[in-house]
């Protein structure tokens, strides 16, 4: 099949396949005299392991390995479980991270009195020069009774 209709059946652009042999990590079946590529269904099942290896977050680079492991039929499970395991540490590490963001935004808005004055927080502390204003509306906070501090 061609390349238009490797993507129907995979589900991956055509640009994204072009892009993927360009990195070796999907190659054609073969080409045709005029230079066509031709994709069989084993190279269509690898372009349905990659889309959903990406969806799951997975970089590049670990995709290749998961390819890798997945066409080595002699390899360990444990290999393939330590790629995994690695991969959920970093999506933690990134859902820590978005939740300290998500945290400092709304306490930042929080402070924010959002009225026709220029004074804001948010623009204070991405300016860098918040952490004055932290502690002078963590006060305000404290005095008006609100619980969260601001830092």
């Amino acid at each position: 099949m061609n390349i238009g209709q490797a993507a129907a059946a995979s589900g991956v652009s055509a640009k994204m396949i072009r892009y993927y042999e360009e990195i070796g990590l999907v190659l054609p079946e073969s080409r045709t005299s005029s230079n066509y590529r031709l994709y069989g269904e084993d190279e269509v099942h690898r372009l349905r392991f990659v889309r959903r290896a990406r969806s799951l977050g997975f970089s590049l680079e670990e995709t290749q390995k998961l390819l890798t492991l997945w066409a080595d039929k002699d390899r360990e499970s444990g290999e393939v479980k330590k790629v995994a395991l690695g991969h959920i540490a970093e999506l933690e590490d990134k859902i820590a991270a978005m939740r300290s963001m998500v945290e400092t935004l709304k306490d930042l808005a929080d402070c924010c009195h959002g009225d026709n004055r220029p004074n804001c927080p948010i623009l204070n502390d991405l300016a860098g020069s918040a952490p004055a204003l932290r502690r002078d509306v963590a006060g305000d906070r404290k005095a008006a009774g609100i619980g969260r501090s601001a830092s």
